[in-house]
């Protein structure tokens, strides 16, 4: 399931759970929220992961880099898709 996917699907159980039908605005304006939230978790997740890997690859700090700039890369390519998708 795509994000964009995966925020619509979001709004409409927000809205099923509320008990109301929103405006096509309030929808779109509940699935950006919904989708920041996702890409903002995203990136926490990348930020912690390269700090994973420079803590546990410290005695040997070319493969912590290494490790690294390989997280940093994929979070830079997950992050263009993710912005495609906006």
């Amino acid at each position: 399931m795509s994000i964009s996917e995966r925020s619509e699907h979001t709004t409409g159980a927000i809205f099923s759970a509320l008990q109301v039908t929103p405006s096509e605005e309030q929808a779109r304006a509940v699935a950006d929220l919904v989708t920041r939230a996702l890409i903002d978790t995203a990136r926490e997740a990348g930020t912690s992961a390269t700090e994973a890997a420079m803590s546990c690859c410290s005695p040997d700090l070319d493969m912590a880099h290494k490790v690294a700039e390989e997280i940093r890369r994929r979070e830079q390519a997950l992050m263009a898709n993710l912005s495609a998708l906006r």
